[in-house]
């Protein structure tokens, strides 16, 4: 798997904005198979920075309806990437705040 395949997408909002702008906390969509090593060193080499620590979340599916039928949404998993202090930040990040 390359970096761009384990990172789908940043998520972006007002709690996780609030993160990036206290303790460099980033967040980010990530594929369901990937450890914390690799999602650590995807998000070096994409980015550029460098990685303190790696969170992960394994978010389950949610329940919808449309009319009568029911379904549940795909589950996916999310990781919080905190970088250290030294480290530059997200250039992508910046100007959503």
């Amino acid at each position: 798997m390359t970096a761009r395949d384990i990172i789908i997408k940043p998520i972006i909002t007002e709690k996780s904005m609030a993160g990036v702008a206290n303790e460099k906390k980033y967040t980010f969509k990530v594929d369901k198979k990937s450890t914390k090593i690799q999602i650590a060193k995807a998000v070096e080499e994409v980015f550029g920075v460098k990685v303190a620590k790696v969170n992960t979340v394994s978010v389950r599916g949610r329940m919808r309806r449309q009319g009568r039928f029911q379904g549940y949404t795909p589950s996916w998993k999310k990781a919080y990437v905190t970088l250290t202090a030294d480290s530059k930040t997200i250039e992508f990040f910046e100007g959503m705040m």
